[in-house]
């Protein structure tokens, strides 16, 4: 009786959790791919400092994991030579940290973690060596469908679609991260609950998007803070394979807000955007959904810091525009359409009084922009993670 009660109370009892270590040389594939496929929730994969020449993508659908590198340029994970064109690294699981180590030439995207809820990015870098080109990955960091995703201190160069995205998810925090070289730095889409800040988004073709889409499992894109980033210099011609939405964001783009609700930019600094700084439209593009509504709602601009704009109108009928106003455009872009748009910053912008967002640039009726006068309403209430996704990345 009392060997069995030990049984039982050996089984019940919870494994001690391991540090599982991976370090670089011949057969790499198969003992990362293990390492990812054998561990247990509470341990760490531990991928020591090197190259990793890399044939296949990873995936990893185990709860409670950590993937830790050395850093993101000592720990590189290469999948130049990747044979498929999937991901370089898949997580399906919940509450994983993924930290310290870069992930280098994906055929497809860098790291996509898919219904995985409680997701941390810390530290990581994704790049295309190569620099921009329409046949890199689209997204660097995806992470989408899932609840509660926190990407800090992650920089991404040369994706084809987004750097950073974060699609159908709920409750998320962008922060302190480097977007460069991109088509779309940051974009956040379809999601519901979004702070992103302290971010850098420079030398892409449009900084930070904010978009909601129609025909997709979430929709209705709200309660979304773009506040206290570096959007600059974003003049890199737009990449994208043509079909893809970006690929109609104007080159030189700063913030760029489509068809989303309660939405607040403030407190960023803005300069060098060829196009516009801020540019807020409806949705263009015929759509049989009726769920769908393609306008703004309650977008409100505020506070923010104005370098030189507009000197390089990429959008169509945009160049025209400019020479009747002078020969640029104002910082402010907005299409006309939608309701509740509040700009109070001290800068001139631009209305094209459009009847709808999907009419098109000869029945503009370009103006300085009338914006409601009285207070801003409230904000979205800052978004808060789960305790224990911070205390992961200290």
């Amino acid at each position: 009786m009392k060997a069995l009660a030990l049984a039982l109370l050996a089984t019940a009892a919870p494994l001690a959790a391991k540090t599982v270590t991976v370090a670089p040389g011949p057969d790499a594939q198969e003992r990362l791919q293990a390492a990812l496929i054998e561990v247990q929730p509470g341990d760490t994969v531990q991928i020591a400092a090197g190259r990793y020449e890399l044939t296949d993508g990873l995936s990893l659908d185990v709860d409670k994991v950590t993937v830790k590198g050395a850093g993101p340029d000592a720990t590189v994970l290469s999948f130049k030579n990747q044979q498929g064109a999937g991901e370089g690294l898949l997580v399906t699981s919940d509450d994983v940290v993924l930290r310290d180590f870069g992930v280098e030439d994906t055929r497809g995207d860098g790291i996509k973690s898919k219904g995985a809820d409680r997701i941390v990015y810390h530290n990581v870098r994704v790049e295309w060596t190569g620099g921009p080109n329409e046949k890199n990955g689209a997204y660097g960091v995806y992470p989408v469908s899932s609840t509660d995703v926190l990407v800090d201190r992650v920089t991404v160069r040369g994706a084809s679609d987004a750097g950073i995205y974060v699609g159908q998810s709920k409750n998320i925090i962008v922060r302190n991260s480097t977007a460069e070289f991109n088509v779309a730095g940051i974009e956040i889409e379809n999601s519901h609950n979004a702070d992103v800040y302290g971010n850098t988004a420079r030398k892409n073709a449009g900084g930070i998007l904010v978009f909601d889409l129609p025909n997709l499992p979430q929709m209705g894109g709200h309660a979304i803070r773009v506040f206290e980033n570096q959007v600059v210099e974003n003049d890199t011609p737009n990449f994208a394979p043509k079909g893809n939405i970006v690929a109609s964001v104007p080159t030189g783009t700063g913030v760029m807000v489509m068809a989303n609700a309660d939405v607040f930019v403030f407190g960023n600094m803005f300069a060098d955007n060829g196009n516009t700084n801020v540019m807020l439209i409806g949705y263009k593009r015929p759509f049989t959904d009726k769920s769908y509504n393609p306008l703004l709602r309650g977008v409100v601009v505020r506070d923010n810091k104005h370098g030189r704009a507009g000197f390089a109108p990429s959008f169509p009928g945009g160049s025209e525009i400019a020479a009747a106003m002078g020969g640029s455009l104002p910082p402010i872009f907005w299409d006309g359409t939608g309701t509740g748009v509040i700009v109070k910053d001290a800068v001139p912008a631009l209305s094209l009084n459009l009847p709808s967002p999907e009419a098109s640039v000869d029945q503009a009726k370009p103006a300085p922009a009338n914006f409601p006068d009285g207070p801003v309403p409230p904000e979205p209430k800052p978004v808060v993670l789960p305790a224990s996704m911070e205390a992961a990345i200290k």
